[in-house]
């Protein structure tokens, strides 16, 4: 073993390499809890994070599945740290899910294993993922109907799960008889702890091949490396103060009111400031975001613009800075509900910081992306005999166009960041008492633009089974939460849903319950991304191209690009085209 060795004598290539071991230990913690999870929220849709922490808590390698819980495990490990500080033991195995004990929201449930090498803490091995069910009143965790944290979980502080490699069978029990679906809940709590293990075998190998000095040297040189490269990506920003806002369609109980994230993005000599100065106070639904939360999506909106390249980890936090006041749909203040804070205000977090940057860096910076509006539903399927809780990860919409780029087509929300996995249709209508009826692009779905924005979906499905209980989340069904264009790109549309039921129709709300039986069907046409650039700096073969290919239609064509296609031979009219355009 290497002893005394100094951060700047470790060779580079072995840092290199470390680091990149570390990397795929990571992915090996995600990898093994899609092949062993129970719930398709694992295995299919990857609603999950993993992370390894080094023995002072920092964070040293990460795999963001779904990169809005890219900021949230290091403020749950240094909470489940502080509260056993010196009760922690080798085969002990923690678990957390409550919001104001340093989790995110509550369906996200982390575990957390110690890593033990030679008598001593040198690294945790951790994960979070969305379990399918958590309790309270809500459906795989949503509560639309919650106006406090009580209504929405069973609150689970830092606690063992495992004590000294036993476990906790009565905090088990006490979590099982809390959930309608317990042999899921088991089933990916179970999973979660061996996707740790797993994570916890491999950096002990690691540590028996390099040492422990070696390798705390090499993560000291990675965090410098990582501190410096995201200094030179703040470097190309211009100093200054860029506002914007966006809104939250409404919390689910005040349903006429819209609720305002306002940020300031403050670029100062290499750092960064997101300052939420001005948002609107707490709702009494459950959209509020926690600070985890709201922190992650700074992160998330940042990194998938500026600083798309840079390494996520301890060095590159340090010159990020989030203020979030107290008390605020930002930051909001025990027993505020809180479940879908990571999809209604995480989008307009995101949103709001990606408008304030395209004032200053626009050809950085993506168009909206089409808002998550979704159900998650729960009851007994009749094709297994079993009970089932899922949500509905096809109606995926479309990404925002960018600079020299289409967006892309059925990706998800900005949260999922294109981590979030559609399933089998087949795959699904197995596991769910579900028959798919349609599944494919909505035409005109996307906002026009020199590039356009990527396509959303029309998903429509037939219920196969009685007393389904729905909680339809998310947002962009109004006019005011439409995805943006930039750069005089357009918009795209609102998100449409409808339930059918006996003939008769049902316009569906964000934020809302609904009811599901036997021949009832389930309509979503799910918005595309905003475009990018001016639609008739499009050229006109391209615009083509999308008629023929069923993107867009021959009135859209006409009316957003000043393109002229003949409805006969689909062949352009460049003579009106020329008029249209005005050369």
């Amino acid at each position: 073993m290497d002893t005394n060795v100094h951060s700047a004598n470790v060779d580079p290539i072995k840092v290199s390499v470390i680091d990149n071991r570390l990397d795929a230990i990571s992915k090996e913690i995600g990898q093994t809890m899609m092949r062993t999870s129970r719930s398709p929220i694992f295995s299919e849709a990857r609603d999950f994070v993993t992370g390894i922490f080094d023995e002072k808590l920092r964070l040293v390698a990460q795999t963001a599945y779904i990169p809005v819980l890219m900021g949230a495990l290091p403020y749950a490990i240094k909470s489940i740290a502080s509260r056993f500080e010196d009760d922690i033991n080798e085969g002990d195995i923690f678990i957390l899910n409550d919001p104001y004990h340093g989790n995110n929201h509550p369906p996200d449930i982390t575990i957390a294993k110690p890593v033990f090498f030679e008598g001593a803490i040198r690294f945790w091995s951790v994960c979070k993922g969305h379990h399918a069910d958590v309790g309270g009143g809500g459906v795989a965790g949503y509560n639309p109907g919650a106006q406090s944290i009580w209504e929405e979980c069973i609150r689970i502080p830092p606690a063992k799960l495992y004590m000294a490699g036993k476990l906790n069978e009565a905090l088990m029990d006490t979590i099982l008889l809390n959930v309608h679906i317990p042999f899921l809940v088991e089933g990916d709590l179970h999973c979660e702890v061996g996707a740790c293990t797993k994570g916890e075998r491999s950096l002990i190998a690691l540590l028996k091949k390099y040492g422990v000095d070696l390798v705390s040297a090499a993560i000291d040189q990675i965090f410098d490396a990582s501190e410096r490269h995201m200094r030179a990506v703040l470097k190309e920003v211009p100093n200054g103060e860029f506002e914007a806002e966006r809104l939250i369609d409404h919390d689910g109980i005040e349903k006429d009111k819209m609720i305002k994230v306002k940020v300031k993005v403050k670029v100062d000599e290499e750092e960064i400031t997101f300052d939420f100065t001005g948002s609107d106070p707490q709702a009494k639904g459950y959209v509020n975001s926690t600070i985890p939360n709201t922190v992650s999506s700074a992160y998330l909106a940042l990194f998938m613009s500026v600083g798309s390249d840079v390494r996520f980890n301890e060095g590159a936090l340090r010159v990020l800075h989030v203020v979030a006041p107290a008390g605020t749909i930002v930051n909001a203040l025990e027993p505020a509900p809180v479940t879908c804070c990571t999809i209604s205000a995480a989008q307009a977090i995101i949103e709001s910081v990606w408008l304030a940057l395209s004032q200053t860096v626009p050809e950085k910076v993506d168009a909206c992306w089409g808002r998550w509006c979704s159900p998650a539903t729960m009851g007994m399927n009749l094709r297994t005999g079993r009970f089932f809780g899922d949500i509905h990860f096809m109606c995926k919409g479309g990404g925002g166009a960018s600079y020299g780029v289409d967006g892309w087509d059925h990706i998800g929300s900005i949260v999922t960041g294109g981590g979030l996995r559609s399933p089998d249709p087949e795959l699904h209508e197995l596991v769910n008492p579900y028959t798919v009826l349609q599944y494919e692009y909505w035409p005109d779905s996307a906002g026009a633009g020199e590039w356009r924005g990527g396509l959303g979906v029309i998903y429509r499905w037939r219920v196969e089974a009685d007393n389904i209980a729905v909680a339809n989340f998310g947002g962009g069904n109004r006019p005011e939460t439409v995805p943006f264009g930039l750069q005089g790109g357009h918009e795209a549309p609102a998100n449409k849903l409808t339930l059918r039921k006996d003939d008769e129709e049902t316009e569906v709300d964000a934020e809302s319950f609904y009811d599901y039986n036997s021949g009832d069907e389930f309509e979503i046409y799910q918005s595309g991304g905003g475009g990018y650039g001016d639609p008739r700096e499009r050229s006109m073969q391209r615009v083509k191209a999308d008629v023929i290919n069923g993107v867009v239609t021959i009135d859209k064509a006409r009316d957003d690009y000043a393109v002229v296609i003949n409805e006969t031979n689909l062949e352009i009219d460049e003579q009106a085209t020329r008029e249209l355009r005005g050369n």
